[in-house]
């Protein structure tokens, strides 16, 4: 996986960067039936170093799902977007934000968590099937 070295970073004086990358989800992360990723993850955020070294990890993630309409059966593949927003605190504590610890951080929970969120309950081919929005 991919990771911001925070020391080697403030080392080079790079308060902040951009990265972009492809990462490999587990279709273990979908709970709807007959449908998995259909490709990789596409990654793209921004980091920010503060002077206490919490960094601030913002950006998006793409990706493409492909299997059977939950309504209709239809195969279907469509594309999905979900934002990443985490704060790393180093020797963080574990609550409400990322921990890392040694300089680095490792961006694997973030993205996973990043892609779970953006995950839709159930898997539409965008035919027939959409929900009417009521007015």
């Amino acid at each position: 996986m991919v990771y911001i070295d925070v020391t080697r970073a403030l080392a080079l004086g790079k308060e902040s960067g951009d990265l972009s990358f492809e990462y490999s989800a587990d279709d273990a992360l979908i709970d709807i039936p007959f449908v998995s990723f259909s490709s990789p993850v596409s990654v793209s955020v921004r980091y920010e170093i503060f002077e206490d070294r919490k960094t601030e990890v913002t950006g998006e993630v793409r990706f493409r799902l492909k299997g059977q309409c939950s309504r209709c059966t239809r195969e279907a593949e469509r594309e999905f977007r979900g934002e990443v927003l985490a704060l790393f605190v180093p020797n963080g504590d574990g609550g409400e934000d990322y921990a890392y610890r040694g300089g680095r951080i490792e961006l694997d929970e973030a993205v996973r968590d990043a892609v779970a969120f953006a995950l839709p309950n159930s898997f539409l081919c965008g035919d027939d099937c959409e929900i009417p929005a009521f007015h």
